[in-house]
């Protein structure tokens, strides 16, 4: 493994550690006017960092859900180049999970951790068993938020482009998920599906890591799909993309999770 990666991700958990945790929070109610989890409202608690952030995902998908007829109330619990070692030892996090009466919690590890096998059983899977484990202590189902690749890969980790480090961050999602028989918001899956469509919207930001409006488009309409189980195909609510854009990513994130419902199940 390159020294370059190692220390740069060590430089990011060092941060993280030396500042604390700061929370982000964000409550959008539309129609939840209990703290009890009622079948008429469904709350989604999002614990990462700037992936989930950037553009504000849990508000776009609370208005997404809101044009699907769904009441939603969205939680945050992120600060940027945070890990979920980082969560897992958060007062504030914690605080945060026992907060409201969550239906879903959401865990989006740091972007490039789950491509490398040795960060993942250090850092990821210790800290993913230990908040899967708070999360269904406090009654809710845990999401795994399956990201994406760095446009140019991660060469100094031996991941010389996207489809390669992509491949690499799959594989890491999976089998976490696997072993915790949790569910998985395929978002770095259907990324790949629009990347590779001719005049594919543009998801990434200049960085080559973050994302545009149209990436955490296509990030909301997967957990859309996931959630609810139900196509986002024809939803009203369109961010600020164009019409026709929007129906692409509607369609990229529907095929992605129903095409093949058993590909991606809903577990708990």
């Amino acid at each position: 493994m390159a020294g370059v990666g190692t220390k740069s991700i060590l430089l990011v958990a060092g941060l993280s550690a030396a500042v604390g945790l700061a929370l982000l929070t964000l409550q959008l109610n539309s129609g939840c006017p209990t703290s009890e989890r009622t079948p008429a409202c469904t709350r989604i608690l999002f614990i990462g960092n700037s992936y989930t952030t950037v553009n504000d995902l849990p508000s776009v998908f609370a208005s997404l859900a809101r044009s699907g007829g769904h009441r939603v109330q969205t939680g945050t619990a992120a600060v940027d180049g945070a890990t979920l070692d980082d969560h897992a030892g958060s007062s504030t996090t914690a605080a945060k999970l026992g907060s409201a009466s969550w239906n879903v919690v959401v865990l989006q590890e740091q972007s490039q951790i789950p491509s490398v096998a040795q960060f993942r059983e250090t850092q990821m899977y210790p800290a993913a068993r230990r908040l899967v484990g708070m999360i269904r202590n406090h009654g809710a189902r845990p999401v795994f938020y399956l990201t994406w690749a760095r446009r140019a890969g991660w060469p100094e980790n031996g991941m010389p482009d996207y489809g390669s480090m992509q491949a690499s961050i799959d594989e890491g999602y999976l089998a976490i998920a696997a072993e915790q028989q949790a569910t998985i918001a395929p978002v770095g899956v259907a990324w790949s599906a629009m990347v590779n469509q001719p005049a594919p919207p543009v998801l990434w930001q200049d960085d080559g890591s973050h994302p545009t409006e149209a990436g955490t488009y296509l990030a909301a309409c997967v957990f859309y799909a996931t959630i609810f189980r139900e196509s986002p195909r024809g939803l009203g609510y369109h961010s600020s993309l164009s019409a026709d854009e929007a129906a692409k990513i509607q369609e990229a994130a529907a095929e992605t999770v129903l095409g093949d419902p058993a590909k991606w199940p809903l577990k708990d």
